[in-house]
């Protein structure tokens, strides 16, 4: 009877993905995207090592969201002084950081773990526009479907 397969980091091969953002449902987007970084598509997944690839998103200021979303969604956060909590509406934060929109969304479907932190900072690239400076790691188109919400 064999062994549970365990991958050691010398196992894992990271590759390149680009995902083009523009109509896309931002949780939808999130979840897949997430799901690469943290490596659940490849065969050898093992929990405890960083076995994902890196990810390059595009398009990030194009990306919408369903339902009323888009007038009722708030950003927070705290500046650590009594009463000043601050409360960013979806627009204008889309409007001023698009790139924040989606690493907020893709932070929150990750494990909240050193190896998830770790793989947000070193393996997501998020671009408001369609240009990226990553051409020389050849990334590969990740197929996501553009599932319409109605």
């Amino acid at each position: 009877m064999r062994a549970t397969y365990s991958a050691t980091p010398a196992d894992v091969e990271p590759k390149w993905f680009v995902v083009d953002a523009e109509g896309m449902v931002l949780g939808r987007l999130a979840s897949e995207v997430a799901k690469v970084l943290r490596g659940k598509h490849k065969p050898i997944f093992t929990p405890h090592i960083d076995t994902g690839d890196h990810v390059i998103v595009i398009n990030a200021s194009k990306v919408r969201v369903t339902g009323r979303k888009a007038e009722q969604k708030t950003y927070f956060k705290h500046t650590g002084y009594m009463g000043h909590d601050r409360k960013i509406p979806f627009a204008s934060m889309l409007a001023k950081h698009p790139e924040q929109v989606i690493e907020k969304a893709v932070f929150g479907m990750l494990p909240k773990n050193g190896l998830a932190r770790n793989s947000i900072r070193r393996k997501l690239r998020v671009y408001a526009g369609a240009e990226h400076p990553h051409v020389a790691q050849q990334p590969t188109p990740l197929s996501i479907s553009k599932n319409e919400a109605k």
